[in-house]
């Protein structure tokens, strides 16, 4: 879950926002926290627990060491198996609306993937379900997505990044992340004055002892309960991330390495070549690394979210252009568009809701609630159905 300047997103990867984020080129410092980290350690707001016991034969770190642990982490290079596990309250899609490897199934049940990053500008992830398989090889400046099921490979040539210019805001909605350093990016990046973080102890992750930061949200609206950052103890990389749920006793969301290694893997595991048969796109990006034409960019002529409330209850409100909708009902229509029918199977399934604002359709997720209005907006918040409900009735 993601509560930056643009609200929680809604990309089930990053990569059809067009960042690719587990692809990019990152610096040393890649799992850095953020600037507002610090301003919490001056304030007090970090609790003065300490992160080891006494028989655990880990050194203790308070949760101040162990943020500034994170921001130089000893390992760059990874690989390993990921589990994701996700009970984010959704409705089922009808059977056929998504392939078992598509990474968009990751907003529900179980997955497992291979990750590989040699801590520079080569990564993949490869995702497996049952016979078929979805992966995503970034090489360089070339990044591949490989569908086996349709036989279809994007080719992305992402140029150079400008560092002088940022990057543009995901849409509103729900990332749901597909490792854990992506994770773990999001969820301290939320670090702020509504955020408490403490330190829960130790535990074992991938076999290898790790510590815990904890972060609890100070709101009282918000459905996160708290999130839970597993730092391995000797490479300070982030192993696990479990999302708690007011609602759940389990994680509402989880991500995390079931085995890791970080030795460097060889160059051949990047290389990758359309086999015979395969339909081949290529593609254009801009100098943000955006691809065209791409399910999670902001449609065209869509405004930025109207944020409404702050931290953990902030509500983010957009509008669907109406061409926007009317394109993807054809696509869905005429057999064109999968992510058009997967999202009108999607709508149909939702219940109807009533408020000030209107009339429309509402996700009552364990971790976020959406409210589709019938007049086209969008109103997405990590909080319940009233709390959303009173962010579109101000508006």
């Amino acid at each position: 879950m993601s509560r930056s300047g643009s609200g929680v997103v809604l990309s089930v990867d990053e990569a059809h926002y067009g960042q690719v984020s587990i692809f990019d080129t990152r610096p040393r410092l890649r799992w850095a926290v953020p600037a507002a980290a610090g301003a919490l350690i001056v304030a007090g707001t970090l609790a003065g627990t300490v992160a080891a016991s006494a028989d655990s034969g880990l050194p203790p770190l308070t949760p101040q060491e162990l943020l500034v642990a994170l921001q130089s982490p000893e390992a760059t290079a990874v690989s390993g198996t990921v589990v994701t596990t996700a009970d984010l309250g959704l409705p089922q899609l009808p059977m056929g609306t998504a392939s078992k490897a598509d990474m968009t199934s990751l907003v529900s049940g179980s997955h497992t993937l291979r990750v590989w990053s040699d801590g520079g500008s080569r990564s993949r992830l490869a995702m497996m379900g049952g016979a078929s398989e979805s992966d995503i090889v970034r090489n360089g400046p070339d990044v591949w997505m490989w569908s086996s099921d349709a036989k279809t490979a994007d080719h992305y040539v992402m140029p150079p990044r400008d560092p002088s210019k940022t990057r543009p805001a995901p849409p509103a909605g729900v990332n749901v992340p597909s490792t854990p350093q992506e994770a773990a990016d999001m969820v301290l990046a939320s670090i702020d004055e509504t955020t408490a973080v403490s330190t829960s102890g130790v535990a074992k992750v991938a076999g290898r002892p790790v510590y815990e930061l904890v972060l609890t949200p100070k709101q009282s609206d918000t459905l996160v309960a708290r999130v839970v950052v597993a730092v391995d103890s000797e490479t300070h990389v982030p192993l696990r991330v479990q999302i708690f749920s007011t609602q759940l006793q389990d994680p509402a969301y989880e991500v995390g390495f079931t085995d890791v290694d970080f030795t460097a893997p060889d160059a051949s595991v990047f290389a990758f070549t359309p086999p015979p048969g395969a339909t081949v796109t290529e593609h254009a990006a801009d100098e943000h690394g955006t691809k065209p034409g791409n399910a999670g960019a902001m449609p065209a002529g869509a405004e930025r979210p109207i944020l409404v409330g702050t931290g953990w209850d902030q509500v983010a409100i957009a509008t669907v252009p109406a061409e926007s909708a009317a394109a993807m009902a054809s696509g869905a229509q005429d057999g064109t568009s999968a992510t058009g029918g997967q999202a009108l199977a999607l709508l149909d399934a939702l219940p109807t809701t009533t408020g000030e604002w209107g009339t429309g359709r509402v996700i009552n997720g364990t971790l976020f609630t959406a409210i589709l209005t019938d007049d086209g907006r969008l109103a997405i918040g990590a909080v319940g159905p009233k709390t959303v409900g009173a962010a579109l009735a101000a508006q």
